[in-house]
């Protein structure tokens, strides 16, 4: 009898963490953030393609993305990767989306699918297949019928797939968002009014699909409702969305840079980049995303735009390889426990921001149950005294001061308090060695 009541714990055990997993999430938005089960959220977020990976590495990259205080990992889609041939597709190895999707839901996170299918993402052709253009009548990226059936049906299929696994939050998944098309503001103006004509398709075509999540679109301010708006770039915080029911997102805080032949490796200072993000959150964003959290490798000969290298490092937390990027790493996880600590004043607070001259201000956000300050520094080569409350502060050139009570400074973007890894690159010895061979002809 007792090892009868036993099982039956068991499978009762398991049935209830069945239908935990699965239940539907409700992710919805504000004026003021992302909102998940009617919580709004500050959300922290990083890009792992998982095509510049492998998939023995993919699990641990999404756990160290974790560990640094990430609540989603972001990806496009690479469509040209998927359907290298018309209707002929791939999803093995390294292109295997859901189940890197799985390993995201896995680990506890959330996702952000960027479906494109145009991602540029300094991949080859921007991720558009190049057989595109031996269909008759096709023009790219503009009002074109032909054009637009073909990004219908790729788009469709991958919505479908990730439809099928239930990983949609709507389904009780990890996708919080979609993205589609990207960057199209940029170059929308060379396509006059069939340009307008195609990104009212693009929204019209992606809500068909009922994926159940909100779908944003990257640099485009005029982005049709119920489309929410996102910035690009190193920095974002003077973004205002397009809508007033927007919340302010950040898809791509550009952590470095990509690397050409020949040239130096791409280097953004920790400092900075913390310093770009807690001006964001200083200035009513709440939602970040590093682009690259992991940059990874371009194999094959999927490395786009002219003379970029196989590396794809990006100078990211996380280096080509995975390892710790210090004191990059460990200077952001420390500035996202801190922002998470205040998450509360942040979607909810009153703010207020005073202008003390100088580029240096104070933003107080306020709530029944207290108050959360940020001290910006935006001056490049002076130090500031700010004086609140009637204490007085030291707040160096070109940072931020975040302290979660407006007394005691929890965290500034210019102090560095972690381990700093120094990278030796030496030199190949296996060049000098065609030198010393010797060869014998028999």
């Amino acid at each position: 009898m007792a090892h009868s009541t036993l099982l039956l714990l068991c499978l009762l055990s398991t049935a209830f963490v069945f239908i935990f997993t699965t239940t539907a999430i409700e992710v919805s938005h504000t004026g003021r953030a992302i909102t998940i089960d009617g919580k709004p959220r500050i959300l922290l977020s990083g890009s792992i393609h998982y095509p510049r990976s492998t998939p023995g590495m993919w699990s641990d990259l999404i756990k160290k993305a974790k560990e640094g205080g990430l609540d989603a990992i972001e990806t496009y889609v690479f469509w040209n990767a998927h359907e290298p041939t018309r209707r002929q597709y791939d999803f093995t190895g390294n292109l295997d989306l859901i189940d890197f999707l799985k390993r995201i839901q896995n680990e506890g996170l959330y996702a952000v699918l960027r479906i494109g299918p145009y991602v540029c993402a300094e991949w080859n052709y921007g991720g558009l297949p190049v057989w595109l253009h031996n269909l008759p009548g096709i023009e790219i990226r503009t009002s074109n019928s032909v054009f637009m059936n073909e990004m219908q049906n790729f788009t469709t299929l991958i919505v479908n797939m990730a439809k099928d696994e239930n990983l949609f939050a709507s389904q009780g998944g990890p996708i919080i968002l979609a993205q589609i098309e990207n960057e199209y503001g940029n170059v929308m103006s060379v396509y006059g009014d069939a340009g307008k004509s195609y990104i009212n398709w693009c929204a019209d075509m992606a809500e068909s699909l009922n994926v159940g999540v909100p779908w944003i679109m990257c640099q485009q301010s005029d982005a049709p409702e119920p489309m929410i708006n996102t910035c690009n770039g190193w920095y974002c915080d003077n973004f205002t969305p397009n809508n007033p029911n927007s919340p302010k997102m950040w898809t791509e805080n550009w952590t470095g840079w990509f690397k050409s032949w020949g040239g130096k490796d791409p280097h953004r200072t920790a400092e900075d980049l913390a310093f770009s993000v807690a001006r964001f959150f200083q200035f009513g964003g709440t939602f970040q995303n590093y682009y690259m959290y992991h940059g990874g490798t371009n194999f094959d000969r999927m490395a786009g735009g002219p003379y970029i290298t196989t590396s794809y490092d990006y100078d990211a937390p996380l280096d080509e390889y995975g390892n710790l990027n210090q004191p990059k790493y460990g200077h952001l996880k420390q500035l996202h426990a801190v922002l998470k600590s205040i998450e509360k004043s942040l979607v909810n607070g009153n703010i207020t921001t005073t202008d003390l001259g100088d580029s240096v201000t104070i933003t107080e956000y306020v709530t029944d149950e207290g108050a959360s300050c940020f001290f910006g520094n935006a001056n490049t080569t002076e130090d500031a005294t700010v004086s609140f409350l009637g204490k007085d502060y030291a707040v160096p050139a070109w940072s931020v001061s975040i302290l979660p009570d407006c007394q005691n400074e929890a965290y500034n973007t210019a102090k560095v308090n972690t381990q700093t890894s120094l990278m030796v690159k030496k030199p190949n010895q296996a060049e000098d060695q065609p030198a010393a061979l010797q060869w014998l002809w028999r």
